[in-house]
């Protein structure tokens, strides 16, 4: 490859990695075009994009952008790597629910990076079971929420104590006149 060619390459990978908020490494050996271009759809759907590129070009591009090189063991073999521009998770359960399928063999995930941080394949498929963001921020909400609710209804029990003896006190009055 011209020189010229990768070093387009280069900052073409570091504009994107600028962008993403994490990366994911698999190995692709023996994938059909078929295979991979279902693969790419189901990343893209979860606002993702896949990229193939030489390892030695894409460490060079992590480097520019600033993020924590991968470890050896990642960096080795045909790599495609998921770039995350929206839910982390999303795209890790993507990539390991194909992984995990049974009519595919081509597919190995190898890991990836989360902000600054390297994760194995464990740690991956940990974050592919957390559930969406909507439903952790609603949870996040409900667990803040729920001792204001308590609040509000110790303080409302006060007020209709206070209604159901002053509404007591009329009933009385009115069959004392």
């Amino acid at each position: 490859m011209p020189a010229k060619i990768k070093y387009e390459l280069v900052d073409l990978l570091k504009g994107k990695l600028e962008k993403a908020s994490a990366v994911f490494v698999g190995e692709y050996r023996g994938m059909t075009v078929e295979q991979s271009t279902r693969l790419r759809t189901l990343v893209r759907g979860v606002n993702g994009e896949l990229k193939v590129a030489k390892n030695t070009l894409f460490s060079i591009a992590m480097k520019e952008a600033g993020m924590a090189a991968l470890p050896d063991s990642m960096s080795v073999g045909p790599n495609i790597y998921a770039l995350c521009y929206g839910d982390p998770a999303a795209v890790a359960k993507v990539l390991k629910d194909y992984a995990a399928e049974k009519n595919q063999k081509a597919f190995i995930l190898k890991g990836g990076l989360l902000g600054t941080s390297v994760l194995s394949v464990a740690q991956v498929q940990a974050l592919a079971d957390l559930p969406p963001k909507d439903v952790i921020i609603g949870q996040v909400v409900r667990t803040v929420a729920a001792p204001l609710v308590g609040f509000v209804t110790v303080l409302s029990g006060t007020m209709r104590g206070l209604v159901t003896c002053l509404d007591r006190i009329r009933e009385q009055k009115e069959n004392a006149a």
